[in-house]
Order: structure tokens, then C-alpha cells, then sequence
């Protein structure tokens, strides 16, 4: 089968009857609370969005930066920068209260890194944004859209499309380290695109995709909004803020929609499930019932989140089985591997010990103290394949053996932009090394083997010849009453003797310091029988994060170092 772009799938796909809703704030403007747009009718308008952009210069293979909330007005330009031949960078917002100062210097040095002939900027955040000598030039986002005096469709001048142009220009979040570009050219993304339908079982004329995941995201970019505009689903699409303000419209809009798919990561179930125990104590109730893939990525699944969810959705029609646990990353476009779907959550139970100290998933009972539970999280998308290797002898290893994950196939990234020395380290004899410490299982219905993935090579706590996974400690010590659940970091650090202990930071709500430090130390010792070193307590909005939300340990770790995170007496 022969490459093809986005905007041949695109043009494809507007010609059904399908299209995009926008809900709550995405739906500024409009003076109602949804808007509804055909694909047909937005693809009319992004043919004018490209115009303008011809207008203002704009050539093949430009790079366009944007700077926006999430609206209709953002999802058109996205795809007009592609019908006019350029690459799309959609640029990260805060997520977390901070200085002004750094938010321009990020966005400043992504605009830089990434060679932007342009940046098309939010009418509503031109005041945060002041250019300065050397930046590419800027246009308000409203410029380029439709309207009396503008460019129209008809002025579009047709490029031809090239399947290996590049189609995004991915800043990675930066959860182990400075941000980088991961280039995306057209055929990457379709194949990726193309994997995922094959793989989840999608089928444009009668699944509902709901999504606030931010489209500054590989998963908001491609995984939501790309499927939906080039394969014709229907989508309904909020913004990442309304979820966060009232994380109970998720499942709201999913229950008015009929949503079938849908997606985000463990903390966004965490938050749901919290609204969802509001809804029972109010007596609301929501219709689930017709969700079939729940998909948990982009961070570590928690088991224990995962059954908290359905216990508590359940109640609203949703069927357990929906539950869908799923490994990507920008490198592949999104997707890396996915389970069959409606079948549920699968774990495997091994032992802690074994699998620090000896590198081998070792099965062991899912109710003695030292198990932990890891999810199955599928097989490799159609195109990918996978292997587990020894990232220090090279050698590649078998079942339940613990090893760097590394995967192979059409839709891999050619590297990162401008960076040769990062894309040489990125590949080793063609396989992509992802940075993950992973095992393969046999699957449970006696297929080819899964993928389960125990931690970030980079984060691995190595105590006394163990592997400390520092997710296991973050969540035992999220679970402590006054200590904000998904808002603690624990990393190593060395010691004058050059050995490495633990470091906790964490988020917490309490008057009580000190009684909260000593559970802490003792939970830290119950999960790994190391105390740690020093327990560090912050105010609410201090652990540093990425702005897809993900921690940044290394920068916590920085920030300790440089005693930035000073210990507080009182947090609160």
C-alpha cells in the first residue's frame, strides 16, 4: 500500500456526514453550550485558514507554531497549517501556577529549537506573548480565520501532498528531561492513525470519541483529534481546563454524547472517580453504558485507581470490561501497544524482590505483602513490533526477563529535530530504545506475548544492588490522609559514602507536619524496606510537572539539590 498524507485521509473524510462538538469553553463564541461543526464545514474553513496563510508567506514545509486554547478556531488553523503544505507545533499552556517569565522563555525557546517561519496567537493569551528581536513573526489566530476581507477556500493555492513532509514538529513533555522535537512526517502519523483503528476496532460511522486531552499532546494531537479528522468519527472535544475545574463533565459529556471512546491519563480516572463519588452522594445519575474503550496511558496505570474508577462507574452502566490499558509515546506518534479491547484489566503478580534484586517478573500470590501488581498493556499496534533487551550487554531477552523496551516498525519517528547526537541515541540497529524497563508475558488468551512496563530506566532508585521503582513509593505515600494523591516524587540521591538513598517530596494539606512525615517514613520502609533519606513536605503546586501533566523527577531531584524545595514545618 502506498504512503499517503493527512490531508489526503482529511479531504477523504469530509465528505461524510460526521464532524466535531465542541463542549463548555471550547465552545467560546459561540453563545451556546456545544457547537457543532460537519468535517465538511470545518474543512472548508481550514482551506480558507490555508489561504491566509499562503498569504502571510507561508510555504511548503514552513513550521507553524500555535499558541491557543483549545476552540474551533485552533482545531481549523491545525489543519490549515497541513493544507498548506507546513508542519503544525502546537505549543504547551502552563498547567501549574508559576512565573510568567518561564512560560515565555519555554515558549520562546520551542519557537527557536523549532525553526517557526510563524506563531498564530490566541486573541486571548496575545497579552502573556510579547515578541521579542529574533522571534518568528506573529499573527493573531483570529486573523487567519474566515471572514469579510479575508482569504477564502477558492484562494487556496493546491499543494501537491507529500507523504513524507513533515506533518508535526511533537515537543515531549519533558518528564526525564529538557523538551525536545520529535518530527512526525505525514506517512508516520497515518500509519500510526491506521494501527490504532485496526487494533481498538474502530468504526467511524458509529463510535463517539469524547476528549479534553490537550492538543499540545500526542495523545489530544493524534490520538483524539488527528483519528477523528482523518478517519471521519465523530468527535466531542472540551478543553483540558473544564476538566480540571469540574473533572465530573468527563463523564458527563460522555453520558449526553453516547461517547464509545475515550481516553486520559491514571490521575484524570483518579479525579473522575472522585466526581463519581460526589454524583452518588447527590443522587445524579449518568448513561456509560455505551463506552467500550476507556483507555489509561500516557503514565503509569495504577491497578488500584483502575478498580476505584469501575466500582464507582459501574453503578452509571459502564461495563468493566471497557477498561482499556495502553503503552505510546510521542516516538511512535501515540500509539504503541494496545490490548484486545472489552476485555477488561489484566495484571501480573509478581514478586517485589525478585523483580528489584534479580531483573525477573516472578509470579507470586496477588495478596502477599511484598506482590505488586503490573497491567498486561496488550500487544504492538499493526506496523510495530517490540523486544526487551539488556541495556547494558545488548543481549536480547526472553519472558519475564526485566529489560529496556525498544520497538521497531512504520510508525517510528526519524529523530529529533536538529539534534543528531539525541536521534543517535534514540536508535540502536534500527529498533528505538524507549527509555522503559519492561517484560513480555505470555498473553492471557495464549497468543503472542504482552507487553508489561515496571519503570522509566532513567527514575530506577538502585539501592544496595536493588531497582527501586519510585512509582510504587509515590503511590503507597499518595494514599496517606494529607498527602495530595498523584503530587509526590521520590528519587535517589547519592550520599557522602557514594551510595544512593531515597528522597520523598511530597504535596500535602495538614497542621500536623511532623506526624506526617513519620507515617511517611514508615510507609517508604513498608514498601521497600528502605527508610528514606530525607521526606520533604510542599505547599500544594510546588512538585514540578510537565505540562501534559506527568512528574519530572530529574527536576525535582535538581530543585532539592539546589534546596529549592526546602523543607516546610508548615505546608499549608
Amino acid at each position: 500500500m502506498l504512503a499517503e498524507s493527512l490531508v489526503t485521509r482529511i479531504r477523504r473524510a469530509a465528505t461524510g456526514p460526521s464532524g466535531i462538538t465542541f463542549v463548555g469553553s471550547a465552545a467560546r463564541g459561540s453563545g451556546q453550550p456545544y457547537l457543532r461543526v460537519t468535517w465538511s464545514q470545518l474543512h472548508e474553513d481550514a482551506r480558507a485558514v490555508a489561504a491566509a496563510l499562503q498569504a502571510l508567506g507561508v510555504a511548503p514545509g514552513d513550521h507553524v507554531a500555535i499558541l491557543s486554547l483549545t476552540s474551533r478556531a485552533l482545531v481549523t488553523a491545525v489543519q490549515g497549517v497541513w493544507l498548506a503544505g507546513a508542519c503544525v507545533t502546537v505549543l504547551p499552556l502552563p498547567v501549574r501556577p508559576g512565573s510568567l517569565e518561564e512560560f515565555v522563555a519555554q515558549t520562546r525557546a520551542c519557537l527557536l529549537h523549532g525553526d517557526a517561519r510563524l506563531l498564530l496567537l490566541d486573541d486571548d493569551l496575545a497579552g502573556f506573548y510579547e515578541p521579542a528581536p529574533g522571534d518568528p513573526a506573529v499573527a493573531l489566530l483570529s486573523q487567519v480565520q474566515p471572514g469579510p476581507g479575508r482569504p477564502t477556500a477558492g484562494d487556496l493555492e493546491e499543494m501537491v501532498d507529500d507523504p513524507h513532509r513533515l506533518a508535526i514538529l511533537q515537543f515531549t513533555s519533558g518528564s526525564t528531561s529538557e523538551p525536545k522535537g520529535v518530527m512526525l512526517p505525514h506517512h508516520v502519523v497515518v500509519a500510526n492513525i491506521d494501527g490504532m483503528l485496526g487494533a481498538a476496532g474502530v468504526d467511524p460511522a458509529t463510535d463517539v470519541i469524547v476528549s479534553w486531552l490537550p492538543l499540545y499532546h500526542d495523545m489530544g494531537l493524534v490520538g483524539m483529534l488527528s483519528v477523528s479528522m482523518s478517519a471521519g468519527c465523530s468527535l466531542v472535544l472540551a478543553a483540558p481546563q473544564d476538566f480540571l475545574t469540574s473533572p465530573g463533565d468527563w463523564m458527563r459529556w460522555l453520558s449526553e454524547h453516547r461517547g464509545t471512546i475515550t481516553a486520559g491519563p491514571n490521575f484524570s480516572w483518579v479525579l473522575a472517580t472522585r466526581a463519581l463519588r460526589r454524583m452518588a452522594d447527590t443522587g445524579e445519575r449518568l448513561d456509560l453504558s455505551a463506552v467500550r474503550i476507556a483507555l489509561s496511558g500516557a503514565e503509569p496505570v495504577d491497578p488500584d485507581a483502575v478498580e476505584e474508577f469501575v466500582a464507582c462507574a459501574v453503578p452509571h452502566g459502564f461495563r468493566p470490561s471497557a477498561v482499556f490499558c495502553a503503552f505510546g509515546m510521542a516516538e511512535v506518534a501515540v500509539g504503541g501497544t494496545f490490548p484486545p479491547p472489552m476485555r477488561g484489566m489484566v495484571c501480573d503478580a509478581v514478586d517485589r524482590v525478585a523483580l528489584e534484586s534479580e531483573g525477573v517478573a516472578r509470579p507470586a500470590d496477588p495478596g502477599a505483602p511484598t506482590t505488586r501488581r503490573l497491567p498486561l498493556l496488550g500487544r504492538p499496534i499493526p506496523g510495530l513490533e517490540m523486544r526487551i533487551r539488556d541495556p547494558r550487554t545488548g543481549v536480547v531477552l526472553g519472558e519475564r526477563q526485566v529489560g529496556e523496551l525498544e520497538l521497531r516498525g512504520t510508525s517510528l519517528t526519524p529523530g529529533y529535530y536538529r539534534r543528531p547526537d539525541l536521534t543517535a541515541e534514540l536508535f540502536h540497529e534500527g529498533w528505538l530504545r524507549t527509555g522503559d524497563l519492561a517484560y513480555l508475558v505470555p498473553g492471557p488468551d495464549g497468543g503472542l506475548p504482552e507487553l508489561v512496563v515496571c519503570g522509566r530506566l532513567k527514575d530506577v532508585i538502585i539501592v544496595g544492588g536493588r531497582n527501586i521503582f519510585p512509582e510504587d513509593l509515590e503511590r503507597a505515600v499518595g494514599a496517606l490522609d494529607g498527602v495530595r494523591a498523584g503530587n509526590v516524587i521520590a528519587f535517589g540521591t547519592g550520599t557522602r559514602k557514594g551510595k544512593e538513598s531515597i528522597v520523598v517530596v511530597a504535596e500535602v494539606r495538614t497542621d500536623d507536619a511532623l506526624a506526617l512525615r513519620r507515617a511517611i517514613h514508615r510507609r517508604v520502609l513498608q514498601v521497600c524496606g528502605v527508610p528514606p533519606r530525607e521526606v520533604v513536605l510542599v505547599k500544594p503546586g510546588t512538585v514540578p510537572k510537565t505540562s501534559s501533566g506527568k512528574l519530572q523527577r530529574g527536576l525535582c531531584r535538581e530543585r532539592y539539590l539546589r534546596r529549592a524545595l526546602a523543607p516546610a514545618d508548615e505546608p499549608a
